[in-house]
C-alpha cells in the first residue's frame, strides 16, 4: 500500500492497549511503526497438522508478450462518480471527528444513498482489522491488538479467542464452525513469517506457516475467502516495496528473487495439506471475495512512489504487476509475460482494504454488486466504494468515516462497516 495517513480520531475514553504494542500502520497487516525487532511466536493449543505441500496451481493462464504500457492503459482510471465528502468538524475531542462515543454525531456525519441509513451499532478496543459474520449470526471482528471479538444485534461485545499477533483476515470454512485466521508468526521487516490457523471450541491452531512476511511493518498474510471449490484463499503480500532487495544486503535496489508464495493469492485445503499460488503479482492485496458468479476479486495497494491503487478481478495462473512498474528504479517484465492491468485505479495512496460482494436481498438493485473500503485519512478516501456485477461502474456508496478498514454483508441484507480509528461498527441498511 501507499504511505498510510490515517489519523485516530480522539475519545472521551481511551481505547484499550492492545496487549501487543503495533508495529506500523494498518492496511494489508496493521501495525503503528516500522520495526525489525522480533516479537516471539505465540503458541497456540497444539495439534497436529499436516505439511504443505507447495505445489503449482492448477489452474495456469497461457501468457503472451505484451507492454507494460498497453496493461496500463487498459485500466479503468475514471474518478468515483461522487466526492461528497462531509467537511471536517471540531468536537470537544478531535479537530476533525465527533467522539468516539457521540452516537447522534456519527450517524449524522455518514452520508448514503437516498433510501439508506447508518446505525452505530457497536465500539470495540484494540483497532479491528477484519470483519465477518458467523453461522451464529454473530459479527466476528479481528483487531490489530490480537482478540477476537464477537458482536451481537445489539451492540454487545464478546471475547472469542486472543493471542494472536497482527489478525489481519478472518473466514468461516463453509458448512462449519471452524473460523480461519491470519496473523503474524515473526514480525520482521525481513525474513518475518505468517501463519493460517483455525479456531474451534475455544481452542486455536496452525493451519500452515512459513508465509513470507513483514515488510515494513504493513505486508503479510492478509484476507481470507472460501472459494466455491471448499478451499481457502488468502492473499499474501510482497517481501519489498516493488521487488528489490532490501537496504542492508551487498546487492541493495537491484531486482531480488521472489519467494514462491509472495505478492500472491494462495488456495490452501482446509486441512493445510495442500498450498498452491493462485494468482501472483499482487503488492499488497488487503482483502479478496468471491462473488455469485464464482469469480475473485482483490483490493491492491501500490508501491509507496505514488502510482495509483488498485482494484482486480483476479486471474487464475495470471500476473497481476508486481514487481513490474514504470518508475526510474523499477523492473520490466521479462519477454513472454502477459501483464494482466487492474480492473479500476483508485487514487494514489487511498489504500483500498476490506472488500465484500453483496449476495444479500434487502437492498434492491445491489445483488452481486461489490463493495470496497478505502481507508486512509484524507477526503479523496474515507469511503466505501461501489461497483456494478463484475466489477463494472464505480461511485462512493458511503463517506464520513475515519479509517474504513473493512466491509461485509450480513444475514438480513444490512452492510456492515469497521472503522478502524475509531473501533465503531456501522450498519447500513435500506429503508425506501
Amino acid at each position: 500500500m501507499g504511505t498510510p495517513v490515517a489519523e485516530a480520531p480522539a475519545t472521551r475514553t481511551p481505547m484499550a492497549t492492545a496487549t501487543e504494542t503495533p508495529t506500523a500502520a494498518p492496511p494489508p497487516t496493521l501495525t503503528l511503526r516500522p520495526t525489525n525487532t522480533p516479537r516471539p511466536s505465540r503458541t497456540l493449543a497444539p495439534t497436529a497438522t499436516a505439511t504443505p505441500a507447495i505445489v503449482t496451481a492448477t489452474a495456469i493462464l497461457t501468457v503472451t508478450a505484451t507492454s507494460l504500457a498497453t496493461a496500463a492503459t487498459s485500466a479503468a482510471t475514471a474518478p468515483p462518480a461522487n466526492l461528497d465528502q462531509p467537511p471536517y468538524q471540531a468536537s470537544a475531542c478531535s479537530d476533525k471527528y465527533p467522539c468516539n462515543d457521540d452516537v447522534a454525531a456519527w450517524e449524522a456525519r455518514i452520508r448514503v444513498p437516498a433510501g439508506f441509513a447508518v446505525s452505530y451499532l457497536a465500539r470495540v478496543t484494540g483497532s479491528p482489522t477484519s470483519i465477518t459474520f458467523g453461522p451464529d449470526g454473530l459479527l466476528y471482528v479481528a483487531t490489530q491488538g490480537g482478540a477476537i471479538l464477537t458482536v451481537n444485534s445489539s451492540g454487545e461485545v464478546g471475547t472469542v479467542a486472543g493471542g494472536f499477533t497482527t489478525p489481519t483476515g478472518i473466514a468461516f470454512q463453509p458448512g462449519t464452525s471452524r473460523l480461519y485466521v491470519s496473523s503474524r508468526v515473526l514480525d520482521l521487516n525481513s525474513g518475518g513469517e505468517a501463519q493460517v490457523s483455525a479456531v474451534q471450541g475455544g481452542g486455536a491452531s496452525q493451519v500452515f506457516g512459513g508465509i513470507p512476511c513483514c515488510y515494513t511493518g504493513l505486508h503479510s498474510a492478509n484476507g481470507i475467502a472460501f472459494g466455491p471449490d471448499g478451499f481457502g484463499y488468502v492473499a499474501v503480500g510482497a517481501r519489498a516495496d516493488h521487488g528489490e532487495i532490501l537496504p542492508g544486503n551487498p546487492n541493495e535496489g537491484q531486482q531480488d528473487q521472489l519467494h514462491p508464495w509472495e505478492a500472491s493469492i494462495l488456495r490452501f485445503s482446509p486441512d493445510g495439506s495442500v498450498v498452491e499460488p493462485y494468482a501472483r503479482g499482487f503488492r499488497n492485496a488487503y482483502d479478496i471475495a468471491w462473488d455469485a458468479n464464482g469469480q475473485l476479486f482483490a483490493t491492491d495497494n501500490a508501491p509507496d512512489y505514488g502510482p495509483p491503487d488498485e482494484f482486480h478481478r483476479v486471474t487464475p495462473g495470471g500476473e497481476h504487476g508486481y514487481p513490474w512498474y514504470d518508475c526510474g528504479v523499477c523492473f520490466s517484465p521479462p519477454a513472454g509475460v502477459e501483464v494482466i492491468p487492474p480492473l479500476y485505479s483508485f487514487v494514489s495512496h487511498s489504500a483500498p482494504t476490506g472488500i465484500t460482494a453483496y449476495l444479500g436481498n434487502q437492498f434492491p438493485g445491489y445483488y452481486n454488486n461489490l463493495f470496497v473500503a478505502l481507508w486512509s485519512a484524507f477526503p479523496a478516501a474515507q469511503r466505501i466504494m461501489r461497483f456494478g456485477p463484475g466489477g463494472v461502474g464505480a461511485s462512493t456508496f458511503a463517506t464520513g468515516f475515519a479509517a474504513p478498514i473493512d466491509v461485509t454483508t450480513g444475514p438480513e441484507g444490512s452492510l456492515y462497516v469497521a472503522d478502524w480509528a475509531t473501533g465503531i461498527i456501522f450498519q447500513i441498511r435500506y429503508t425506501g
